[in-house]
C-alpha cells in the first residue's frame, strides 16, 4: 500500500493534469469564439461592401461606364472626361477606388480572399480588363496598384482552377 507522501503525489499530478486538460479546452473554446468573431466581422465588412455596388452613385457609375462598349472607348471618353476634368471623370473614379479599396482590405486581411473569389470570381478580372486601358492612361500600376493586383491574383487563381474563359 502506497504511503501518504505517494498518494498525495499522485492526487497532485492526477488534479494537475485535470486542470491541464480544462486549461487547453478553454483555449481552444477562446481560440474558436475568436475565429467566429473574425469571421462574423468580416462577413459584416463584406456585407456592407457589397452593398456599396448596389447603392445610387455606383449604379450611376455602372450606367455610365455601360454607355461605352468597348474598353477602348472607355478609356477615350474617360480620358477626354479626365483632361477636361468633367464631373463624368469623378463618377468613374468610383468604381476604380471601390476596386482599389477592395484589393487594399483583402491585402491587410479586411477580407478573405475566398470570399471576394465566391462572390466575384471571374466578373473582378473582366472589370480590370475593362478598365486597364484607361489605368494606363493616368499612370499605370502605380495609379491602382491594388486592383491590379487583385486583379492578378483571381486571375491566376481562376486560371489554376480552369475557370478563365479565353480573350
Amino acid at each position: 500500500m502506497p504511503n501518504w507522501a505517494e498518494q498525495v503525489t499522485a492526487i497532485a499530478t492526477a488534479v494537475g493534469a485535470v486542470g491541464l486538460l480544462s486549461a487547453l479546452g478553454a483555449a481552444f473554446f477562446a481560440g474558436k469564439q475568436v475565429r467566429e468573431a473574425r469571421l462574423g466581422r468580416q462577413a459584416e465588412v463584406a456585407a456592407d461592401f457589397f452593398r456599396r455596388w448596389s447603392d445610387e452613385a455606383m449604379v450611376q457609375t455602372r450606367r455610365l461606364v455601360a454607355r461605352y462598349p468597348t474598353k477602348e472607348a472607355l478609356h477615350d471618353a474617360f480620358v477626354q472626361y479626365v483632361h477636361e476634368n468633367a464631373d463624368e471623370a469623378y463618377v468613374m473614379y468610383r468604381e476604380l477606388d471601390y476596386f482599389e479599396q477592395l484589393g487594399a482590405l483583402e491585402e491587410h486581411g479586411g477580407f478573405s480572399f475566398a470570399m471576394i473569389e465566391a462572390l466575384l470570381g471571374p466578373r473582378l478580372v473582366e472589370r480590370y480588363e475593362l478598365w486597364r486601358p484607361s489605368i494606363e492612361a493616368i499612370g499605370g500600376s502605380a495609379a491602382y496598384p491594388m486592383f491590379e493586383r487583385l486583379a492578378k491574383k483571381m486571375e491566376a487563381r481562376l486560371s489554376t482552377a480552369g475557370s478563365v474563359r479565353p480573350a
